[in-house]
């Protein structure tokens, strides 16, 4: 799934970004959505976030969903 669509994202998901820093080479940095920093329903580069490690980008891909991240945490997969 891709991040171009703000209700795709929720704080607690783990996702690949793209920092800015980063844009020209394409590298991914993974982690889990702490905030959701882009206020439009929908951007055509990624929603930009901040991950729970502090780093901002753009999300490329959306790794794991919320409703496997709830099963997870609960031991289930």
């Amino acid at each position: 799934m891709n991040g171009k669509n703000r209700k795709d994202i929720k704080p607690g998901l783990r996702v690949n970004i793209t920092q800015k820093q980063d844009q020209h080479t394409g590298r991914l940095t993974g982690g889990i959505v702490k905030d959701i920093l882009t206020t439009s329903g929908y951007h055509p580069h990624g929603i930009k976030v901040r991950l729970e490690t502090g780093e901002v980008g753009r999300v490329q891909e959306i790794v794991e969903t919320s409703r496997e991240a709830e099963a997870t945490d609960r031991g289930v997969r």
